[in-house]
């Protein structure tokens, strides 16, 4: 059997979640997304399960999608990464995750990995954590969220820098423009998503989940028209010329000719 690539443990009512590819900077593949997504669901059945936290073996939380792995999911109508019976974990193929979610990051954070941040309630980052959105580097766009949920968590202008420029930011500037709720020191991530996580799991689960639950119909709403477009702009975008050259550049670590194809 292949080594699991989502470690799963629960401590009181909190279910932890670690991605489990470390050598490959937790670089999100089909396996690992499936995994995540199963892992997901069945923390949302277990009643005894009132927070999830996700955290990553290694130095780096996620260097992002394993673009040559899951590009075989690529059909007319985008992607499709979501097993049956799974959870998406960032909300957008199904809905979300009842319980609250933490998200403890370090040293590399970039796209789902951003992505997934701005799908959680609250977010940890570890001082040596380097941040970005960098899809329009490699001819493709964000379909996670972030087209959405950036600006209206950071605001328009922090939110429309990142996406469009695909720079990369530090954890103290993740925090300046509300993108995290803390920094801490170096190594100490999980542990304090753990602390605050066991905050929230002393509250009443019901009025937790009743109160996530509203707190989340203006997100949706806003979300609902933008997210209908988004797998028929990523089709598009799949099939550029941009984007084969994208990925090429990406693969040899060179600088890609953009051309609008």
């Amino acid at each position: 059997m292949a080594e699991p690539l989502v470690l799963v443990s629960t401590v009181g009512h909190i279910r932890h979640l670690q991605l489990n590819r470390a050598e490959k900077m937790n670089a999100a593949n089909r396996q690992l997304l499936s995994e995540l997504s199963l892992a997901y669901a069945e923390a949302d059945r277990d009643d005894n399960v009132r927070v999830v936290v996700v955290s990553a073996v290694g130095d780096h939380f996620t260097a992002g999608l394993d673009l040559g792995d899951v590009l075989g999911t690529a059909t007319q109508s985008g992607l499709d990464l979501t097993p049956k019976g799974g959870i998406d974990p960032w909300g957008i193929a199904t809905a979300p995750i009842s319980k609250p979610v933490i998200v403890a990051v370090q040293g590399t954070c970039l796209t789902l990995g951003v992505e997934l941040i701005l799908a959680s309630e609250i977010a940890v980052a570890d001082e040596t954590t380097v941040l970005g959105q960098l899809e329009v580097t490699r001819g493709i766009m964000p379909f996670g969220g972030a087209t959405t949920r950036f600006a209206q968590r950071v605001g328009w202008a922090h939110a429309t820098r990142y996406l469009l420029t695909g720079e990369t930011f530090t954890a103290a500037e993740a925090l300046r423009i509300g993108l995290i709720n803390e920094v801490v020191p170096a190594g100490t991530q999980v542990e304090r998503a753990m602390e605050l996580a066991a905050l929230i799991a002393e509250q009443a689960p019901l009025a937790v989940q009743a109160t996530l639950r509203n707190a989340r119909v203006a997100r949706a709403a806003v979300e609902k028209e933008a997210l209908s477009q988004l797998p028929k702009e990523l089709a598009a975008l799949l099939s550029s010329q941009d984007f084969k050259a994208g990925v090429a550049a990406f693969s040899s670590r060179s600088k890609p000719e953009f051309t609008g194809k």
